[in-house]
């Protein structure tokens, strides 16, 4: 019931993790985000101790493809489980477990890798990876694109309740963190919330930095 995207912005560097659901509450479940390490998605009949264990076996030196394959082989019950890792240099691990739910597939570029399962068209991943290279911008502005684009490519097979996003830069705390539970047009509230995050972000680092300045 979840399509969703790991990537890096080759320009800056940073990492970011997006995803939306027909459950509610996808950001406090499926999304992981460490700074200087990397983000991880976990989804399917979400177990979400997945993308934390993700990003301790990246903490001991693995690169992503080591530490989801640790992570899975930890994992109970991995054949429900769909997850991805992107670790700090970009490189891109995937899961999709023989279970996985209704139709489900993933899709990649050298930068970003989506991934769904329930969906209402098999070509929804490669659309939102389309819909990522195809914006100009902030990171954050390229993965909810992304998110617009899986959408309208079809989206999952129920209405949207809950999106989120995780974006980590070189700040031992995420650049963004930002989460809508429940809402009607969950992906358009992200969006909503980002356009007002922006604005604010610079603020509160300075606030953790040198907060008689701010």
């Amino acid at each position: 019931m979840t399509f969703s995207i790991v990537a890096r912005c080759a320009r800056t560097g940073r990492l970011g993790v997006a995803g939306a659901t027909s459950s509610i509450a996808f950001g406090g479940r499926c999304p992981y985000g460490r700074s200087g390490l990397g983000v991880a998605v976990t989804q399917n009949r979400t177990d979400p101790t997945i993308g934390p264990r993700a990003l301790d076996h990246l903490a001991q030196g693995l690169d992503a493809g080591a530490a989801l394959a640790a992570t899975m082989a930890e994992t109970v019950h991995p054949e429900w489980r769909q997850a991805a890792v992107m670790d700090a240099a970009g490189r891109i691990a995937s899961y999709n477990g023989a279970r996985c739910s209704g139709l489900h597939a993933e899709a990649r570029c050298d930068t970003a890798v989506a991934l769904g399962n329930i969906l209402a068209d098999v070509g929804v991943p490669a659309a939102m990876i389309r819909g990522f290279e195809a914006t100009e911008g902030a990171l954050e502005d390229r993965l909810i694109a992304a998110l617009r684009a899986g959408l309208a490519a079809g989206g999952e097979v129920k209405p949207l309740r809950s999106a989120a996003m995780i974006t980590v830069g070189t700040d031992p705390f995420p650049d963004s963190n930002l989460r809508i539970d429940s809402a009607d047009d969950p992906i358009g509230a992200l969006a909503a919330l980002w356009r007002q995050w922006r604005v604010m972000a610079p603020t509160c680092r300075l606030w953790a930095y040198d907060p008689g300045a701010a």
